[in-house]
């Protein structure tokens, strides 16, 4: 049976049908990052013998109950009230402790805008126990949090023996998450890729740099993530059997899976980027060629005027009857003796 608590305006509800009823409705983007309608909230789910805590944005008093129940060290205790700038893994002798800081992406469909913000998640893992800490609700945890649900009321489990393979659960279900919004930023590019020989360049830049913006975020929050996955694998074959090593590779290779994504996706922007650089630099170059061109076919017929417009006596030309016309002629000629010429040299 799973049992549910959400502690938000001191309401205390045990029961997965008042669950239903009181807990906040929250807007779901795969692997984004919303901000709840109730800020303090712990869910506590009983998997068997397992027991997994999900808290968001605990108060000191939340995480005094946790440290108490659960003989958490101190410093640890302290440390999931504050945020920390590095991913790790410590090994103690109850459990493991992990801190991982994933990109949460947020969208939207009217303005194609995707902007990048670090989520850190700190994780507890003990034989029969598991504690998530976050400051913020994300989409995997809640998912991950509904299918035990329906599984417990189903009566049907296969989460494993021990808080491991619930640990291998929640990372499989984040990284897949990444994959998402990494497939979003793919697909941001290609909308890019069809319109780059539309002559809007210089509105691609700015889709571009906001792209590689959150690229950069996001490689980032994850780069860390190989050398922190690589030291669990170690301990975690100490702490809980040899053979659920392979289920830590397994999270590995995901995490491997999410930065070659990555990579792929930074490939294609800077090839994108050169192309609309090049096209946009040749738009300036027609630009300046044609503001010279012109400048060279105006500049005769500025200095005819001139001429002809000097305040001297027994100025030829000007004073005879025809003057002003033959000035004019004078200067058309002049005009496209030039514009032929440029035309000659294929310079138009």
């Amino acid at each position: 049976m799973t049992k549910t608590s959400s502690l938000g305006n001191h309401h205390l509800f045990t029961h997965c049908c008042l669950l239903s009823e009181h807990v906040p409705v929250y807007l779901y983007n795969i692997g984004s990052r919303v901000e709840p309608l109730i800020k303090n909230m712990i869910t506590r789910q009983e998997i068997e013998k397992i027991t997994w805590i999900d808290l968001v944005n605990p108060t000191k008093e939340d995480i005094l109950t946790i440290m108490d129940e659960f003989d958490i060290h101190p410093v640890v205790a302290e440390e999931l009230l504050v945020l920390t700038l590095h991913s790790r893994v410590d090994e103690y002798q109850k459990y493991l402790y992990l801190i991982l800081h994933f990109p949460a992406l947020r969208h939207t469909q009217k303005s194609h805008q995707i902007l990048a913000d670090n989520q850190e998640i700190d994780i507890i893992i003990g034989k029969k126990f598991l504690i998530t800490t976050h400051y913020s609700n994300l989409d995997p945890i809640l998912n991950l949090s509904k299918t035990i649900e329906v599984d417990s009321i189903l009566q049907k489990s296969t989460l494993g023996e021990h808080a491991g393979f619930l640990f291998y659960h929640l990372m499989k279900r984040l990284y897949a998450a990444l994959e998402a919004e990494m497939q979003f930023i793919a697909e941001a590019l290609i909308h890019v890729e069809d319109r780059i020989f539309d002559g809007k360049e210089r509105d691609l830049v700015f889709e571009l740099s906001v792209i590689s913006s959150s690229l950069v975020g996001f490689r980032t929050a994850i780069r860390p993530h190989r050398e922190v996955l690589t030291s669990l694998e170690s301990v975690g074959q100490v702490f809980f059997e040899k053979d659920f090593g392979h289920y830590l590779k397994a999270i590995a290779d995901q995490q491997y899976k999410v930065f070659n994504m990555v990579h792929s996706n930074f490939d294609t922007l800077g090839e994108l980027r050169e192309t609309n650089n090049s096209l946009l630099s040749i738009k300036q170059s027609q630009t300046m060629k044609t503001l010279t061109i012109m400048a060279f076919i105006t500049f005769p017929l500025s200095l005819i005027a001139s001429i002809f417009g000097m305040n001297t006596t027994n100025t030829p030309i000007v004073e005879s009857p025809f003057g002003f016309w033959f000035v004019i002629a004078l200067m058309l000629a002049a005009s496209g003796i030039f514009f032929g010429y440029f035309k000659y040299k294929k310079w138009l």
